[in-house]
């Protein structure tokens, strides 16, 4: 048998491995850490300053290299208890989403690489397994620690690791109230683990935490004479022999009982047989440090619970932590946040679809809005502000948000669900099932697709196209620009369109300032002549067509005629454009800012060939491969993309001419 070939399946960037030590003067104690194993050598009482110079590092390097800053700075106790009291790597810390995780990238052995994170080439800004050892399980989408974490709890009972492999879940408030955390939940509850699940609870995601379970955990009280006498009872009769894996389940129902008695509580947790200790205050290092040892050791699942401050540790952010959950630049000593430019500037694409959805949602009644814990970040915000019962945040649960969306379709309304387009991967069977197999006219404002830039692999947009290409009775679409999205927003409302409609559209500022303008109606499935040209017809569809302008230029200098087609829709697709190339016999490029996997150049393929048109075909786009991060301009350049590839693509494909 041959061995079976090793591929990797992320785009190859060459190592930033330049170190910047930490200051020893600045930081004579983290300076010095280079793994975990330097930081259980310390005595506890200098673990204070360790987290102090943490916090002050994290300001000083995150004020000029920006990155999520207030979930780490909230986590830096926690994360100091985690790795002094555990044996790490041996044994597994798995942390829920990653952005709360740079304090623990400085614990091992990253401090001096810190300042390419986010970088190309750098450290990556979440857990990535590829990165180090220390970090378990890859990171950046919420909800999946606890199932994760339980799989390698389940793996060191099975391999019988000795000593003992002890797994710990770190997990948001926010996050646990995701589906799939409530399924390691049930499943953790029922299956032989000793996986123990810290909630760091900081009544955050990015912005304000919504929802019961949030109102749930903010009210919980556990008395900590209460632990106390429940500990030392565990010890007693598991010495006398009246405690084991057969009757564990009876006493902690029996004890959980007569907790919910005396204290008329109940705790949700324990409901679950998951035994509760908590909560204690998350910055109190001490105690943190104490109750992790006393129960690291125990058997079966159990929930730490954590009480914390997001920012914690600079006032700005203390006081407004949904702003300062990724700032941006910032002045260390001030804290005040460094403009991103003028007035005058382009506006992002999230904020002119929130704009659009309060104008559409004025004159038409029966529009609703949909997010999933982004509010801000998708600018769903402002429908939120003009009409806030008819806007609804459902926390993490973008499968729940698109059924949810399709209920109120149903009974007559007109559900705009508004999530970043990585995060939309996690609703695909509820969009098929619950949506487009009845044909309901729920709206898909997709922000975020394409290449997003810093926040790397886990958040790439890339593969909305080709997920959403293949339904059917779905409407696939993207606007170049600001006025298009527009127009395609108002036309998605019109009593006139039937079934699901997908608009998807980029991070960041577009390329017009005079985009508030009459709205009108499109028509589906149809595309736009750009330029005329008879050598090669470049295909594009999205804002990509504003690089695919320049290289236009370029290869018109050198003598090339280029018709440049705006395709509007994925699907359906303008077949007439299509038709009109094929005839002509002209080589095609097609562009887009998604995976060529199934996407803008894979449907014109399969039309030619259908139609029994053989024009060639170059595909431009993102490639096979997980793209790490990097500024959008970088890895436009590094997946062949940019303005310089196209034009490169076209100048070659026009030689094919006469082939």
């Amino acid at each position: 048998m041959t061995e079976q070939q090793h591929i990797d399946p992320i785009l190859h960037v060459e190592p930033d491995l330049s170190e910047h030590a930490p200051d020893s003067a600045r930081y004579p104690l983290l300076s010095k850490i280079e793994s975990p194993a330097d930081l259980r050598g310390l005595g506890a009482e200098q673990l204070p300053e360790v987290c102090q110079e943490i916090r002050d590092f994290l300001i000083q390097s995150l004020s000029a290299n920006p990155g999520h800053f207030a979930s780490s700075m909230g986590a830096v106790e926690l994360t100091v208890a985690l790795h002094y009291v555990f044996n790490t790597p041996y044994d597994r810390i798995v942390w829920d989403v990653g952005h709360q995780a740079y304090g623990h990238k400085l614990l091992t052995g990253r401090a001096g690489r810190f300042h390419t994170n986010r970088r190309l080439g750098g450290l990556s800004g979440f857990p990535n397994p590829m990165e180090s050892e220390y970090d378990t399980f890859a990171a950046g989408h919420a909800s999946n620690s606890i199932s994760a974490a339980l799989g390698m709890s389940v793996a060191a009972e099975l391999n019988k690791d000795e000593p003992r492999r002890q797994v710990v879940a770190v997990i948001g408030d926010a996050s646990i109230s995701g589906g799939l955390a409530f399924e390691g939940l049930n499943n953790a509850a029922n299956t032989k683990n000793n996986l123990l699940i810290i909630l760091n609870d900081n009544d955050m995601s990015i912005d304000r935490n919504v929802g019961s379970l949030n109102s749930y955990l903010a009210h919980l009280t556990t008395s900590k004479a209460y632990n106390s006498v429940r500990y030392k009872t565990y010890h007693a009769l598991k010495r006398l022999g009246l405690f084991n894996d057969k009757n564990r389940g009876r006493v902690l129902r029996f004890n959980n009982s007569l907790k919910s008695l005396i204290s008329k509580e109940q705790n949700i947790f324990e409901g679950l047989n998951i035994r509760y200790f908590g909560p204690f205050d998350g910055h109190d290092l001490p105690r943190i440090i104490r109750v992790l040892n006393d129960i690291k050791d125990m058997e079966g699942p159990r929930i730490l619970h954590l009480r914390t401050v997001k920012g914690c540790g600079f006032k700005p952010a203390e006081e407004h932590p949904a702003k300062w959950h990724a700032p941006g630049k910032f002045d260390p000593d001030s804290g005040e946040i460094v403009s991103s430019g003028s007035s005058e500037q382009p506006p992002k694409f999230q904020d002119v679809f929130g704009e659009t959805l309060v104008e559409l949602a004025r004159e038409n009644k029966d529009i609703v809005g949909i997010t999933a814990a982004m509010s801000s970040g998708t600018s769903m915000s402002m429908l939120q502000e003009a009409m806030p019962e008819r806007t609804f945040d459902v926390g993490i649960s973008e499968g729940h948000a698109v059924t949810f969306a399709g209920g109120l379709a149903k009974d007559g309304k007109r559900p705009f669900v508004a999530i970043y387009s990585s995060f939309l991967q996690r609703a695909y069977d509820h969009i098929i099932h619950d949506v487009a197999l009845n044909s309901l006219p729920v709206v898909f404002a997709i922000d975020r697709a394409g290449l997003v830039g810093e926040d790397g692999a886990t958040h790439h947009g890339v593969n909305d196209l080709n997920y959403l290409g293949n339904i059917p009775g779905m409407t696939v679409a993207a606007p170049r620009n600001e006025i298009w999205l527009r127009n395609l927003l108002y036309t998605s409302q019109l009593p006139t369109l039937a079934g699901p409609v997908a608009i998807r559209y980029p991070r960041g500022a577009g390329e017009m300032t005079d985009w508030r303008r009459p709205m009108k109606e499109v028509a589906i499935g149809r595309g736009e002549r750009l330029t005329e040209g008879t050598d090669v017809a470049v295909l594009s569809l999205g804002p990509i067509a504003s690089e695919v302008s320049k290289a236009i230029e370029d290869a018109r200098r050198q003598g090339v005629s280029v018709a440049h087609y705006d395709m509007v829709f994925l699907r359906p697709i303008d077949e007439d454009i299509l038709r009109e190339v094929g005839e002509s016999g002209m080589p095609v490029v097609t562009v887009e800012d998604a995976s060529i996997k199934g996407g803008l150049g894979s449907a014109t393929i399969e039309w030619l060939n259908d139609h029994g048109y053989h024009n060639p075909v170059r595909r431009i786009g993102i490639p096979d491969k997980f793209v790490p991060q990097g500024t959008v301009a970088q890895l436009r350049h590094l997946c062949g993309m940019d303005a310089e590839a196209i034009c490169k693509a076209i100048v070659e494909s026009s030689t094919l001419r006469n082939c």
